[in-house]
Order: structure tokens, then C-alpha cells, then sequence
């Protein structure tokens, strides 16, 4: 057995068949003969062009080898995929259990969160999360913005932000939005100190300046320790709190204090706090505060999808 099979196996006290195919000769015999208490463990089905196309014969192959279908894959419930959409078009289909609390915790900030709701968002590119951004600023009381995505906000303010990475194509995007949602009366949070370093490396020496004094040649990698308490006391205030991307360069001692921050409010607040996915789920797992918070999404895409107001293509299946 692969040893995928044998940690299967013991987390669900049951014995695992493995077939050597995704839907062939030896798959379907093994799918034939299984006995009660036994499972059988294809092999990945991206192995298959027919997965990601959502192929009618390749979703019918894998309907073969069931009679009922359960979705506990939040994490990819936004691909429309014959596994994820195509076979509950052809069985009886149901949610798992994490699958309907991923949905309950969303659900929950899309459709009455608990107030001030505040999300808290970062990463790398605000591109990236522009759609999720455009929508979140409709629900929310206030929004806090870090990691690298936060210099282009700086940008749009008019602040040199010295080296550091800017979209300058999002610019007028990014000013526009603020400007949009401070005259809703929505708080909008910006770095007001950021960690620095003359290159991106671990090794880089790192300091901290204030928005707006940053050296022509100095770049940030991390929201400065003002910064974020500002936006760990804004957790600490909010009834509810989104927060999806980290502050910097999390991976890197010298410039995971602003996430490490952040990750310690979320822990701490009473209010309702969920985590979107990611490398912000990877950072608050790292830090050993996961079992803290009310909710961690396995999905980093599928969570922010649905924050979008997107219906997934495999809730809509089992709907259907």
C-alpha cells in the first residue's frame, strides 16, 4: 500500500485499497470487489486531462465506481472539475462535514457577521485579491492592509515608499477604492512604519522607518511593531475578523514580527475570527496559534471566492 493509503488507513480505522489507475481495469475491478469497511484510494486524477476539463466520460468513469458522492474538498470547490461538479451531476451528492463548516463559517461573514467586522489583508499583489478587496469594502467597517500589497496604498496616497514593490498599473484602482470606502465611513488602515532591508534575503539587515522617511534604496518586507498594534487592537475591538495574507516575509525571523502580531489578536479577541486559507493558515499553524481561532478555511482560493459573492461550482452541484 502507497504510504498515502497507510495514513488513511489509520485515520479512519478502516482498510484501504490503492489502485494502480485513476479509472481503468484495475481500479474499477477493486471498486467491484470492496467489501464493507474497506475503501478504495484512486490515484490523482490530474494524472487525467479529463479532470481539470470536466469531461463528460472521465466524470462518468469516476460515477461508475460510486453509488452516493461526498464533497469534503473545500479546498477545491471553486474548479469546476469532473470530480468536484461532474460526478454529483450523476449520483446523489452530499457535503462532508468540513465542507459544511467551511461554508457556516463564511456564510456567517457574508451574510450577518458579527460588527465591527473587520478584515485584514495581505499578501504579495494587490491584483490578486482586487475582486475579493472591491467586494469585502461593501461589508466591511474597516479594513487593514500589510505585506507587500500595502505599498501600492502607500503609492496611492502620494508616499514614497522607497525600493519597495509597487503595482503601479493598480495605482488609480487602489486610490479610487479608498477613497470610496472612506467616504462610506469605512476605516481604512495603512502601515504607518515599516521594517526594511536593502535586498530581499533572510540574512538582510533589517530596520524600521517610518511611512514616508523610507531610504531610495531600502525596501519593506514587513509592517513595522506601531503598525501592528494598530491593527492587533483593531482585532481586539471588531465583533468579527477576516484575515487572509500575512504582513511580510513571515517565513523570515527578522521580518515575521507584523505577522506574528496579528496571528497573537487573532488568538486573544473574543470577537468571531476566521482565517482565510493560505499562507496566513500556514503562518497562525507556524506559530502554534491555530486552535485559537474560531475557524481556519482549508481553502485560500475557495475561501476568498466565496467572500467574492461567487457561487462554487461544487456547492452548486450539490445544490443541484
Amino acid at each position: 500500500m502507497a504510504p498515502v493509503g497507510h495514513r488513511l488507513a489509520e485515520l479512519l480505522d478502516a482498510e484501504v485499497q490503492v489502485a494502480s489507475d485513476v479509472v481503468g481495469e484495475d481500479a474499477r475491478a477493486k471498486a467491484a470487489a470492496l467489501q464493507p469497511g474497506q475503501l478504495l484510494l484512486l490515484e490523482n486524477l490530474r494524472w487525467d486531462p479529463g479532470e481539470t476539463a470536466n469531461d463528460d466520460a472521465f466524470a462518468d468513469a469516476l460515477a461508475d465506481l460510486c453509488d452516493v458522492y461526498v464533497d469534503d474538498a473545500f479546498g477545491a470547490a471553486h474548479r469546476a472539475h469532473a470530480s468536484i461538479s461532474g460526478i454529483p451531476a450523476r449520483r446523489p451528492g452530499y457535503a462532508g462535514l468540513l465542507l459544511e463548516r467551511e461554508l457556516a463559517a463564511l456564510g456567517g461573514l457574508l451574510e450577518d457577521p458579527q460588527r465591527p467586522y473587520l478584515a485584514v489583508l495581505g499578501g504579495a499583489k494587490v491584483s490578486d485579491k482586487l475582486i475579493v478587496l472591491e467586494e469585502l469594502l461593501k461589508r466591511v467597517d474597516a479594513i487593514a492592509v500589510g505585506g507587500a500589497m500595502a505599498f501600492t496604498f502607500l503609492a496611492a496616497e502620494g508616499l514614497d515608499v522607497g525600493a519597495s514593490k509597487v503595482e503601479q498599473d493598480q495605482i488609480d484602482t487602489v486610490g479610487r477604492l479608498v477613497r470610496d470606502a472612506r467616504d462610506r465611513g469605512i476605516e481604512v488602515l495603512l502601515p504607518v512604519d515599516v521594517v526594511l532591508a536593502p535586498e530581499f534575503s533572510a540574512s538582510a539587515p533589517a530596520t524600521t522607518a517610518a511611512v514616508g522617511a523610507f531610504p531610495a534604496d531600502q525596501m519593506g518586507l514587513d509592517v513595522g511593531p506601531e503598525t501592528a498594534e494598530r491593527y492587533a487592537q483593531a482585532i481586539m475591538d471588531a465583533g468579527s475578523v477576516f484575515w487572509n495574507g500575512p504582513m511580510g516575509v513571515f517565513e523570515w525571523d527578522a521580518f515575521a514580527g507584523g505577522t506574528r502580531r496579528i496571528a497573537t489578536a487573532m488568538a486573544e479577541t473574543s470577537g468571531f475570527t476566521v482565517v482565510g486559507g493560505g499562507d496566513s493558515a500556514a503562518a497562525i499553524r507556524g506559530f502554534g496559534l491555530d486552535d485559537r481561532v474560531d475557524h481556519v478555511s482549508t481553502g485560500g482560493g475557495a475561501s476568498l471566492e466565496l467572500l467574492e459573492g461567487r457561487d462554487l461550482p461544487g456547492v452548486v452541484a450539490l445544490r443541484r
